[in-house]
């Protein structure tokens, strides 16, 4: 049983959807900003945790130990688990500089579907001071995977892939509903399904049973811990 609700969040085309699970069962909600998608959720219920798919914790050089353990754990589909630009990095708006700048304090360039997540890596970074409740770091794969007891072989983009992970959050007692509203029209269906399984981290990290990657975060100058959370 779920005292309070739990959200989990994942970046798509329209800005952000939103996956909640309570004892009332699930709830979809779709907003450009990732502020006004918790506002949407809260709303409806006092949250107990967010999850999200993107990077939370950014390091000042170097690579997060996050992002190198998650993608050994991904196995085959590690290459959904970017590289996280480092913070200065960030700060620039062309992809060609922000990365030889991500050269010299990493010593690897930034790939242009990590460049791409700039805008809400940073929209999530200037929003956390005002989160209501603990928010933690998920990647939807690492989630799946924990819940299949192994990494799956079929990619999220395809009909086994997506049958798959639905099948997987059914049988954890999240049953996404066929009619979803605005979320329903608006978001892909990997990206709901990547919601839900990011909802399902921050329950298991709401009753204290969630993981993370490294088991002890790290601190970078922004005192954020960061880790990956299942």
């Amino acid at each position: 049983m779920i005292s309070s609700p739990v959200l989990g969040a994942d970046a798509c085309k329209a800005g952000w959807v939103g996956i909640a699970l309570s004892d009332g069962g699930v709830r979809a909600y779709v907003h450009a900003e990732i502020a006004g998608l918790v506002t949407l959720a809260a709303a409806d219920g006092r949250l107990a945790a967010i999850g999200i798919d993107i990077p939370i914790g950014l390091a000042d050089a170097g690579l997060r130990q996050a992002d190198v353990l998650a993608r050994k754990a991904a196995g085959p589909r590690w290459a959904s688990v970017f590289v996280t630009p480092v913070r200065q990095a960030l700060t620039v708006a062309d992809h060609q500089q922000a990365s030889e700048l991500n050269r010299q304090l990493t010593g690897s360039g930034i790939s242009r579907q990590a460049f791409n997540l700039r805008d809400k890596i940073l929209q999530v970074d200037r929003w956390l001071p005002m989160a209501p409740c603990p928010v933690v770091e998920v990647h939807p794969e690492l989630c799946f995977g924990e819940m299949a007891g192994a990494p799956l072989a079929d990619s999220k983009s395809t009909w086994a892939g997506a049958v798959a992970r639905r099948q997987l959050l059914a049988a954890e007692g999240i049953g996404l509903p066929d009619e979803l509203g605005l979320a329903g029209q608006q978001v892909g269906v990997d990206d709901v399904l990547d919601a839900a399984a990011v909802a399902w981290t921050a329950r298991r990290f709401a009753a204290g049973a969630a993981r993370c990657l490294p088991p002890e975060p790290q601190r970078f100058s922004d005192q954020i811990d960061c880790a990956i959370w299942t």
